[in-house]
């Protein structure tokens, strides 16, 4: 299994890239087992916790299952779609985007109280990890974009309830392709709005940590409705 090794900053999404050229031309064959995170760590030159970023990705599209103790197989070869037909014109149609944006925000507030019952103290080192990095990307717009996506995605694992996982991962990769560029634009380019999307996260996080639920719910509440401030004025 032939791997390039990285040189562009997004990594993780470079992995994703790589891996799933692989699988859709048949480099990777439906049941084939991927090295280990380790090996592919190696190989691409990252750290384990990209190589893990990129796996994630390519399990939300359906394209790869991750068995207990890490060990990933191939289980398709094209991605997964969702069955909403209105989706492959989202872009032009703005009823279905704000009637996503609207679900996006009654999951969101949900995962953010249960999270607050139900986290971990792994759940929140893990947290306190990506809060730094979330940190220090402030005003970067891809990697801004990368790990914001990446904030939501653990705190809906911290729920601890893989129903509650697969809503988000569905509603938020429509998304997110249906809204990249704006996002990218306005929301992470733009170093005021960055600056205060991080204190955003940095606060949802205090009240997961703090296990107030009311409070998480709240926060999250708050924050979506900013970001969904600045979207419909783009759609």
């Amino acid at each position: 299994m032939e791997m390039t090794r990285l040189t562009k900053r997004n990594h993780y999404e470079e992995i994703k890239d790589q891996l799933q050229a692989m699988i859709m031309d048949g480099r990777l064959k439906v049941g084939d087992k991927l090295p280990s995170t380790k090996e592919m760590s190696e190989s691409f030159g990252v750290g384990r916790s990209t190589t893990r970023e990129a796996l994630s990705a390519l399990k939300a599209m359906g394209l790869i299952e991750i068995r207990q103790g890490g060990g990933c197989r191939v289980i398709r070869n094209i991605p997964a779609d969702i069955a909403i037909p209105e989706l492959d014109s989202l872009r032009m149609n703005r009823a279905t985007l704000l009637e996503l944006l609207e679900a996006r925000q009654s999951l969101e507030v949900s995962n953010a109280s249960i999270a607050a019952a139900k986290r971990t103290d792994a759940d929140i080192a893990e947290f306190q990890a990506l809060i730094s990095t979330m940190e220090r990307s402030v005003g970067q717009d891809i990697e801004g974009e990368r790990t914001d996506l990446f904030f939501h995605l653990t705190l809906a694992k911290a729920t601890h309830n893989s129903i509650m996982v697969r809503l988000f991962e569905s509603i938020a990769n429509q998304l997110e392709t249906a809204i990249r560029e704006i996002r990218r634009v306005e929301l992470y380019a733009n170093q005021t709005v960055a600056e205060r999307l991080y204190s955003e996260h940095l606060a949802i996080f205090e009240a997961v940590r703090l296990q107030d639920s009311e409070l998480a719910a709240q926060r999250m509440k708050q924050h979506l409705q900013h970001v969904e401030n600045i979207l419909t004025k783009y759609i």
